[in-house]
C-alpha cells in the first residue's frame, strides 16, 4: 500500500501543487478586495467566508454570492477565480485519469491485491511458478483434490488464461517474474500455510534461481524443479532441491519399459498418468531392434535407457560426429525412405522420431509406417499448438515434456512412496507379477481415474487411528478398507506399500497389524480416498469399524459413559 500512495503522491504532485496555489490565490484576492454591505459600508470577507465561497465556486455549484452581494471588483475577481478553478481541476482529474490507465499502475494495483489475497489465505497451498502445459495440468490436479494453489507466470496472456478457466475455486494469480524473491515473498513463500514450491518456467536459470531463493528463505519448504540440463540438475540436487524433474530422463525411462516389460511399463503408467491406458493397450510385440531417428537429449537419454535393458537399438542421425561411439548408426535424415532402409526398419519392432522438429518428426513416423505397417511408433511433440495434429497422427507414444513432469510431480505430490514401490517393484519382481497387479487395479476401478495416496499413523496425520492404537487396540490393515456408512462394505481400494522404520512390505497382507509410525500407500477410487480421511480422523467411526457397534454421538451420553467407567 506504500508504494500505491508514493507513486499516487509522486505522479500527482504538481497537480495537487496547481489546485493549491490556484485556491489560495483565490482566496486570497476575496479577502482582500473590499465589498458593501447592504447599507453601503464597507467590510473585508474573512478567510473562512472566502474559502467556503470558492469551495462551491471552484466546484461550479454557485449557490450565489455570500454573505452580501458583490461589487463589481469581486465579481470580475470572481470570473477569474471560476476559470482558474475549473482549469486546475481538469488537469487535476486528467493527471489522475492517465495514472489509473498507464499499465504500470495497473501492474501495482494488481499485485497489492494479489499479496492481500495470499496473506488471507488460511488452508494449506502449493505456490506454482509457470502456467504453462505442466502448470495447467498440475494446478486443474491439484484443485480436483482439494488443494489450494497460488500461480506466478510472467506471460501475462497465461494468467488471463488462468482467469478464463473453470476451475472450481479462486486461484490468486500474478504476472510478474517469479526469480526475483520479493515476488515469491508476496506469492506466500513464507505463508506458513505454503506446502511447496514448484519451479516450472520454461528456463532452467529461472527454475534455478526460484529454487535457491526458496531455500534459503524457507530451508523446511518442499521445493520442486524442472529441467532439461544436466548442469542444472546437478546443481539443483546440490543444495537440496526435493525432486528435479528431467523430461527426457523420465520419458525414456518410461519407454524402456514398454521395450522390455510391458505390464510393469502399464503399472507405471496408471500410478503416474491421471489419464491412462486400457489392459487391452499392452504392447505384446516390444523385443527387438528399435531405432532412434534423432540423437539430441532425447535421443541420448532413450539410448542410454534402451542399452541398460539390453534392447538392440541403431541411432539415425544427421551429424556423423556424434555417432562415433555408437555401434549401430546410420548417418542421414531419417525422413527419407533409403535412410530408414538402412537402419534396418522393415524387422525393426519400434521407431522414436526425437528431432526437434515437429514437421520433421511427423513426416519420419509417416514414412516408417508406409515402409513397415506394424511398427510401434514414439513421436516426440515440441510445440503445443501442433497438439490437434499430433493427436491425429495415430501414434502409439506421444512424447510431451510438459505433461510428462506434471504427472510425475502429481505422483510425488500424492504420497513420497510411489517413488519407493516403483523402485522396488522394477527391482524385486517380474513382468507377470506385473501383470497380476494390473489385473487387480482393474477389478478395482473398472474404467474410473485410479488414485493413489498415503496413510502415516501418527497423531496429525490420522489422529482417531492413533488414538486407538495407543490404547493398546489390535488394528489390522483391512480395517481401513471397510466403508465408514457400512462396515460389511469394502472401499475400492487396496494397500500396495506398507513401510515400517524404513522395512518395505510391497502388498502388504490385509490381516497385517498397524503400528503406530506405520506408512501405508493406497490405490484405488477417489471416493475410497475421502471415506478412508473420515475412518482415519473420527474416533466413533474408527470405533464402529473395529467393533461394530455405533457408540451415541450426544455429548451427554458421551460424558455417562465416561463418568461410569470411571466409577468401575
Amino acid at each position: 500500500m506504500k508504494n500505491v500512495l508514493y507513486l499516487l503522491l509522486r505522479r500527482l504532485r504538481v497537480p495537487l501543487i496547481t489546485l493549491i496555489v490556484v485556491y489560495a490565490i483565490s482566496v486570497l484576492g476575496f479577502v482582500l478586495i473590499p465589498g458593501r454591505d447592504p447599507t453601503g459600508q464597507p467590510y473585508q470577507m474573512d478567510f473562512f467566508h472566502a474559502f467556503y465561497f470558492v469551495s462551491f465556486m471552484g466546484s461550479t455549484i454557485g449557490f450565489g454570492e455570500i454573505p452580501y452581494a458583490f461589487t463589481p471588483a469581486q465579481r470580475l475577481w470572481t470570473l477569474v477565480s471560476i476559470y482558474s478553478t475549473v482549469i486546475a481541476w481538469l488537469y487535476g482529474i486528467g493527471s489522475s485519469l492517465a495514472l489509473l490507465q498507464e499499465p504500470m499502475f495497473g501492474r501495482l494495483l494488481r499485485r497489492r491485491s494479489f499479496a492481500r489475497a495470499v496473506s488471507q489465505l488460511n488452508e494449506p497451498f502449493y505456490l506454482i511458478c509457470g502456467y504453462g502445459v505442466t502448470g495447467s495440468v498440475l494446478v486443474k490436479q491439484l484443485i480436483r483434490r482439494d488443494i489450494q494453489v497460488v500461480v506466478l507466470d510472467i506471460n501475462s496472456e497465461r494468467i488471463d488464461t488462468l482467469e478464463m478457466d473453470d476451475l472450481s475455486v479462486t486461484v490468486p494469480a500474478l504476472s510478474a517474474d517469479a526469480s526475483l524473491p520479493d515476488v515469491l515473498d508476496d506469492a506466500g513463500l513464507q505463508h506458513p500455510s505454503c506446502i511447496g514450491v514448484m519451479a516450472l518456467t520454461n528456463q532452467d536459470q529461472v527454475n534455478l534461481s526460484i529454487a535457491i531463493a526458496s531455500k534459503l528463505l524457507c530451508p523446511e519448504r518442499m521445493v520442486i524443479s524442472r529441467t532439461e540440463s544436466d548442469a542444472t540438475r546437478d546443481n539443483l540436487q546440490s543444495f537440496g532441491t526435493d525432486l528435479v524433474v528431467d523430461p527426457y530422463r523420465t520419458y525414456a525411462e518410461y519407454l524402456s519399459l514398454a521395450a522390455h516389460a510391458p505390464y510393469m511399463h502399464l503399472v507405471y503408467d496408471w500410478i503416474h498418468n491421471p489419464f491412462h491406458r486400457p489392459i487391452s493397450s499392452v504392447y505384446q510385440r516390444t523385443r527387438g531392434r528399435w531405432i532412434i531417428c534423432g540423437y539430441g537429449r532425447f535421443g541420448g537419454a532413450l539410448y542410454r535407457a534402451f542399452d541398460e535393458s539390453d534392447v538392440e537399438l541403431t541411432v539415425v542421425d544427421v551429424d556423423a560426429h556424434q555417432l562415433q561411439d555408437i555401434p549401430h548408426a546410420v548417418e542421414g535424415v531419417g525422413t527419407q525412405a533409403d535412410t530408414l532402409l538402412e537402419a534396418g526398419v522393415n524387422d525393426a519392432v519400434g521407431i522414436v522420431a526425437a528431432t526437434g522438429n515437429d514437421a520433421d518428426n511427423l513426416s519420419i513416423i509417416m514414412t516408417a509406417r508406409e515402409l513397415n505397417p506394424k511398427l510401434l511408433t514414439v513421436v516426440r511433440q515440441n510445440i503445443q499448438a501442433n497438439n490437434l495434429v499430433f493427436r491425429n497422427s495415430g501414434t502409439d507414444f506421444i512424447m510431451e515434456p510438459g505433461r510428462i513432469i506434471a504427472n510425475r510431480i502429481l505422483a510425488h505430490v500424492k504420497s513420497p512412496l510411489l517413488p519407493a514401490f516403483i523402485e522396488r517393484m522394477l527391482n524385486q519382481y517380474d513382468d507377470e507379477w506385473a501383470r497380476q497387479l494390473i489385473q487387480r487395479m482393474s477389478a478395482v476401478i473398472d474404467e474410473e481415474m485410479l488414485e493413489c495416496w498415503s496413510v502415516t499413523v501418527t497423531q496429525a496425520s490420522s489422529p482417531a487411528l492413533y488414538q486407538v492404537l495407543q490404547e493398546n487396540a489390535e488394528v489390522a490393515l483391512e480395517c481401513l478398507l471397510h466403508n465408514p456408512y457400512d462396515r460389511g462394505l469394502r472401499l475400492d481400494a487396496f494397500a500396495i506399500l506398507l513401510n515400517r522404520q524404513g522395512e518395505y512390505h510391497l502388498l502388504p497382507d490385509k490381516t497385517m497389524l498397524l503400528q503406530p509410525g506405520d506408512e501405508i500407500l493406497f490405490c484405488g477410487l477417489n471416493k475410497a480416498y475421502l471415506q478412508m480421511q473420515w475412518s482415519l480422523n473420527n474416533i466413533n467411526v474408527i470405533h464402529y469399524l473395529l467393533t461394530g457397534d455405533e457408540p451415541s454421538q450426544t455429548l451427554l451420553s458421551g460424558l455417562l459413559q465416561r463418568f461410569s467407567s470411571g466409577r468401575s
